[in-house]
């Protein structure tokens, strides 16, 4: 009798534990949750709700541009304003995960931030809650995380900064043409939040558009470790003005620079979108990431129960790079048209932003670069966020001259 209710009991055992493993089995996954290939149970449209965590708020042209594209999606999707909660001027701090926190009390079923110092929080925030879904711009855990529950996202906006480095080469050229500047005075300056591959890949591939155009082009970068600083990114314009740049550009957050270019009357290709109404004088071109493309998808699948891309990278065909319109008033004859065959280009893949034809290394050629251990040198250029969606060109091109590196 004994020796068959020890069998009984080891019977017993066996198929608990066999019933514990298939419940926390990936691809079951957790009740009313996020399955291991990342698809979930589906959810009704009336109750979906989107949560946005921003690291400014409309004052920052960067989360304008995702304001905007948020509520161009929301409008898209026909959802009411009480199904998208925003959180503003969110630091890149635990307030990330403790808003990320709040918007799962408030029953969102997607939480979407900015910027990338948010992720180590929304990582966080995420493993703890696998029945949401968290989506981030501009990270690069996502796809060494493998959470079926988190997910980067970008574009390949380091095409529309070459197109306005086009269209900044131009006036160069215009420049040059009517005895302004010479030649070899041929020289931009770029104001540079911080080190990070994101804002190398956008200042080289700026670079790399105008001296498509205008070969002696030259650049000098200068950093002001803060995406949001007025008072320093005007006072980095003034200073790089100062020092002989005859255009400016940027990768930050404010009206700083162009302003700066405004009032000393000196050429400027914006970010994030037109600042023409306050600098009709100076003001060229910008080039932006429209975000209205992912937030639309990334709320559909999850309305739908499917699983949405781990790396994302939208690009001029989806709509997700985009330029204003050129300002006729600043910008050189035949800026647009030409805008738009470099496009075309660009599109068809008979042209490379990256090309290594076009950029030496301490006068040297690149034949070979490995990011996390991936060749990236392919087919005669660097293939940028295919290994992922978040830029890493990292290469220190001849031309371009950095005043500081105190920022990475």
């Amino acid at each position: 009798m004994k020796k068959f209710l020890s069998l009984a009991l080891a019977l017993l055992m066996v198929l608990t534990c066999v019933s514990v493993f298939a419940s926390c089995d990936g691809e079951k996954g957790n009740e009313d949750g996020t399955k291991a290939d990342g698809t979930q149970a589906p959810v009704a449209k009336e109750d979906f709700k989107l949560g946005v965590i921003l690291l400014h708020d409309e004052d920052s042209t960067y989360d304008l541009n995702f304001i905007n594209g948020i509520n161009a999606a929301k409008e898209a999707l026909g959802l009411s304003d009480a199904q998208v909660i925003m959180k503003r001027n969110i630091p890149e701090s635990n307030a990330c995960y403790e808003a990320a926190l709040d918007l799962i009390d408030e029953g969102c079923d997607i939480i979407f931030a900015d910027s990338f110092g948010h992720e180590t929080h929304m990582l966080k925030a995420a493993e703890e809650n696998p029945e949401v879904q968290f989506c981030h711009a501009t990270g690069n855990q996502a796809h060494v995380k493998k959470l079926a529950n988190y997910h980067n996202a970008f574009a390949s906006i380091y095409e529309g900064r070459f197109l306005a480095g086009v269209a900044a080469g131009m006036k160069l050229n215009e420049m040059i043409e009517a005895g302004t500047i010479t030649a070899e005075q041929a020289k931009m300056g770029y104001v540079g939040a911080f080190t990070y591959a994101e804002v190398i890949s956008g200042y080289t591939s700026f670079y790399l558009g105008a001296k498509s155009v205008c070969p002696s082009v030259t650049m000098d970068v200068q950093f002001t470790g803060s995406w949001y600083d007025e008072t320093a990114e005007k006072n980095t314009a003034m200073a790089l003005i100062e020092n002989g740049c005859v255009l400016i550009s940027q990768h930050a957050d404010s009206m700083g620079a162009p302003s700066a270019c405004e009032e000393k009357g000196v050429p400027n290709v914006s970010y994030n979108g037109s600042t023409v109404a306050h600098c009709p004088n100076t003001f060229i071109v910008s080039s932006r990431i429209d975000w209205a493309p992912y937030i639309k998808y990334i709320c559909e699948q999850v309305m739908n129960g499917k699983a949405i891309d781990t790396d994302w990278c939208g690009t001029i065909a989806t709509g997700s790079v985009v330029l204003t319109e050129v300002n006729e008033t600043a910008a050189a004859a035949g800026t647009a048209t030409k805008i738009e065959e470099v496009k075309a280009a660009l599109m068809a893949g008979t042209a490379h932003v990256f090309d290594t034809a076009n950029f030496t290394v301490g006068g040297n050629p690149v034949t070979s670069h490995k990011v996390e251990e991936n060749e990236v040198i392919k087919d005669g250029y660097f293939s940028e966020s295919e290994i992922m969606s978040a830029p890493y060109f990292d290469l220190r091109i001849d031309g371009i001259n950095l005043l500081n590196e105190n920022f990475g």
